[in-house]
């Protein structure tokens, strides 16, 4: 397995990274097999392990600490904050509040005493973010954590963070994991480029397009016992016009796969390490045959032939769909911050406001 260094971190990874999000109820519940799926990826070279917190809440970092037992020191095991762990409004978020208590709830289930890379598991829009960058810079000078990473983040809000660190002297993010893969390439554009030019590695989550890339899904073969499917059933709902369009990419990638001698999900996962700024890609296996079928990639090289084929059927710098985006900014999800009237109307009150407080003033001699 190819080695990698995270950035300019120093730190050394694998290029494929093992990811646990399937360990729990959301996916595997099987801890043996989740086990063994943990010791093959450390046989095939891996040392690079990704969970969350929020992952089956709290069960995948239980069972994959238990599964690192005795090499713990000779691995990098990163794990993510910021998500709903229950429906109580101050259990998520990158508040030091919240922070301080989930490091050491991730902490303990993990059995670990420190975390190698914790990450920022989306943007918190409702705090600062140099509020975010202290609290991790204590707990960096503390010795619980030793790298701080961001998740999904767009490009500017890397960039605000970088400004962040310079203003005040903090830890600085060293690693950004985003979604890429062939149907998700709008990351090319910005959130890349701007991790190069930071020193920051890049970790890829969905390589295969929420399985989509895996080859399963063709126009005359769709299955009906996929665990995502059951999961997220959205995602393949075949009247919708993106997912149409996913159907007929995935006969001309294929074609290209078949003519570079390897499957689409070997090329799938292959094309995402290509790119210059891509340190490692999560592999998110739910079962050990599944893993299996991933690791066949590790050795897969794609020539430029390959890669100008690719590029002609999905352009650099777009994504097929929104599912692919990873994360909506609020200014997008909620229409009243983009719409001007609402302000008026706020501005309408204050200035009623004034007015009666002028009246009151006359009425009284003021």
């Amino acid at each position: 397995m190819e080695m990698r260094v995270l950035g300019r971190s120093g730190v050394s990874v694998s290029k494929f990274c093992f990811g646990a999000g399937m360990f729990g109820y959301f996916g595997n519940k099987d801890a043996t097999e989740c086990k063994a799926m943990v010791h093959r990826a450390l046989d095939s070279g891996i040392n690079y392990f990704d969970t969350s917190d929020v992952y089956s809440h709290g069960e995948s970092e239980t069972i994959l600490g238990k599964a690192l037992a005795g090499v713990r020191d000779e691995v990098v095991l990163a794990t993510k904050f910021g998500l709903p762990m229950t429906g109580d409004p101050n259990h998520r978020g990158s508040s030091r509040r919240w922070i301080t208590r989930e490091v050491d709830a991730s902490l303990k289930r993990l059995n670990t005493d420190y975390i190698d890379l914790y990450q920022a598991h989306r943007p918190d829009a409702t705090t600062d973010i140099e509020d975010t960058l202290g609290v991790l810079s204590d707990l960096v000078r503390a010795g619980k954590i030793r790298m701080l990473g961001t998740s999904t983040f767009p490009a500017e809000q890397i960039v605000e963070a970088h400004w962040a660190c310079e203003r005040r002297a903090l830890e600085r993010f060293r690693c950004e994991q985003s979604p890429y893969s062939i149907f998700a390439r709008r990351v090319e554009a910005d959130v890349l480029p701007t991790c190069q030019r930071y020193g920051m590695g890049v970790v890829i989550w969905s390589p295969l397009s929420q399985g989509w890339l895996t080859g399963k899904w063709r126009r005359d073969h769709k299955p009906n016992d996929t665990h995502r499917q059951d999961l997220q059933p959205h995602l393949y709902d075949m009247a919708r016009p993106d997912n149409q369009r996913k159907l007929d990419l995935i006969e001309a990638l294929d074609g290209i796969a078949r003519q570079a001698g390897i499957t689409l999900m070997q090329m799938a996962l292959a094309f995402t390490v290509t790119h210059p700024a891509v340190t490692s890609t999560i592999l998110g296996p739910r079962t050990l045959a599944q893993l299996d079928g991933c690791l066949e990639a590790a050795d897969v090289v794609l020539d430029d032939a390959t890669l100008d084929a690719i590029d002609a059927v999905v352009a650099p710098g777009t994504n097929v769909s929104r599912d692919d985006d990873g994360y909506v900014a609020p200014e997008i999800s909620d229409k009243s911050l983009r719409r001007r009237q609402q302000q008026q109307h706020v501005h309408e009150s204050a200035r009623e406001t004034l007015k009666n407080i002028d009246a009151y003033r006359e009425k009284e001699g003021k």
